[in-house]
């Protein structure tokens, strides 16, 4: 019964902020389309497309519109070193974001999973605890988006030092090259390259860019690229053979990865499979026997034991990840 509660109640709230969201948008554009009608002064030139323009935002798909709600609302949030350090992760997973953009969203879905969860139990406590579930969780998608990413990247770093190479060779220089890899490549390589054009060109050094790059990046496989270029520009020496041995090199560890991620997936998914074991058992037992359970929930001893077991599957994961976590 709390749960069909709860989700009423969270539906109700969803549409009455979509309600509130649209008829604001509405009521805008009847002020806009009434200023228009009443106003007798004569068209400024370029007026009608800004206006056409303007009715074109208008029809943004709903995720552009949240977006740009969201970051129209962050505008109010004070900076501090937590915005700077989302910042900087925003970078590394290429997300239409600030960092207090990303800090509105967390606490939204932190009051989301706090509301939810506080209808369901009508308890503070376990209010508390989905609040932070939610933040918490934010910040996890955020870390598995940087590491798909740097994992694409690297994945595509052997092809690009390849197509760096025969650039160089047919005689395109550095920079060229790198202008050919941004319109050839996919995400992330063409983009990340893209910012290097970028930076260069509104008068940065290449050494700075790449820099950046490899920053955003925190790849290893990379930073050998990087030394071994900004050592051939002070040094000189073939930069096509030098990135000809690194991209080889490159293509060796990946597929040694891939190697090891074959080897390792029966522990991998050993360790999914008992940690959700507990949680699997324990829903069973409730359909079995609804009552069985209640003595943990209800019981100072049985919290303390839910506790103590839910810390020690956490560990077990992790201890497990540790093991099957074998670097190349």
């Amino acid at each position: 019964m709390r749960g069909i509660i709860a989700a009423v109640a969270a539906l109700l709230i969803f549409g009455i902020a979509a309600a509130v969201i649209l008829s604001k948008e509405k009521q805008e554009k009847e002020l806009h389309q009434r200023l228009n009608d009443f106003s007798q002064a004569e068209p400024e030139p370029g007026k009608e497309a800004r206006h056409a323009k303007a009715e074109k935002k208008d029809q943004r798909p709903l995720s552009e519109r949240l977006i740009a709600r969201v970051q129209k609302t962050s505008v109010h949030m004070p900076e501090f070193s937590l915005t700077a350090k989302l910042d900087e992760r925003m970078e590394m997973a290429d997300w239409p974001f600030l960092g207090r953009d990303y800090l509105v969203i967390l606490l939204v879905v932190g009051l989301i999973a706090a509301l939810v969860l506080g209808l369901l139990t009508f308890d503070v406590t376990t209010a508390v605890i989905g609040f932070a579930v939610g933040v918490v969780g934010g910040l996890i998608v955020l870390d598995a988006a940087i590491k798909k990413r740097r994992k694409a990247f690297v994945n595509q770093l052997g092809d690009m030092l390849t197509m760096v190479a025969n650039a160089l060779r047919a005689g395109f220089s550095f920079m060229q090259a790198f202008e050919l890899i941004s319109r050839e490549m996919d995400a992330p390589v063409g983009r990340e390259v893209a910012k290097v054009i970028r930076e260069v060109n509104l008068g940065a050094t290449l050494d700075t860019a790449l820099d950046h790059m490899e920053r955003r990046m925190q790849s290893p496989d990379f930073n050998l690229v990087v030394t071994a270029v900004l050592i051939q520009r002070q040094v000189g020496g073939n930069l096509a053979e030098i990135l000809d041995t690194i991209g080889e090199t490159i293509q060796e560890r990946v597929r040694m990865r891939r190697e090891v991620m074959a080897l390792t997936s029966q522990g991998r998914m050993s360790g999914f499979v008992l940690t959700a074991l507990p949680f699997g058992l324990a829903a069973v037992i409730s359909m079995i026997s609804p009552g069985y359970l209640t003595p943990l929930i209800e019981e100072p001893m049985g919290r303390m034991a839910i506790a103590g077991g839910l810390v020690l599957i956490v560990i077990g994961y992790f201890v497990i990840q540790r093991i099957v976590d074998i670097k190349p």
